[in-house]
């Protein structure tokens, strides 16, 4: 099971212009202007999509000046990768153990 990523990593996840973003940070830090360029997104509705990928651990802050820098927890999306892995590991042999009905 997903017991040691927060589940809502994966809901967080669930929403095209947060993946968009995170897709977008794993090629390179960018900043607010950067990220508002990139995606199209007015600034209001990027901080807010912004609060909700630092809040569930996949994104984190760099002050520089009057900017504020964003860059990925690499660490969360590895340990979300195991857990899937996992998972997928358990469903290769999910054939073999089928329950009987009563």
């Amino acid at each position: 099971m997903l017991t040691s990523v927060d589940p809502d990593v994966i809901r967080v996840l669930g929403d095209p212009l947060r993946l968009k973003i995170v897709t977008l940070l794993a090629r390179e830090t960018l900043c607010t202007t950067h990220l508002v360029e990139e995606t199209g997104a007015k600034q209001t509705n990027l901080s807010n999509h912004m609060k909700v990928l630092r809040e569930a651990g996949l994104v984190e802050t760099e002050p520089c000046g009057r900017f504020t820098y964003y860059k990925l927890r690499p660490e969360v999306l590895a340990g979300l990768s195991e857990q899937f892995a996992g998972l997928a590991a358990l469903a290769r042999t999910a054939a073999e153990n089928k329950r009987v009905c009563p």
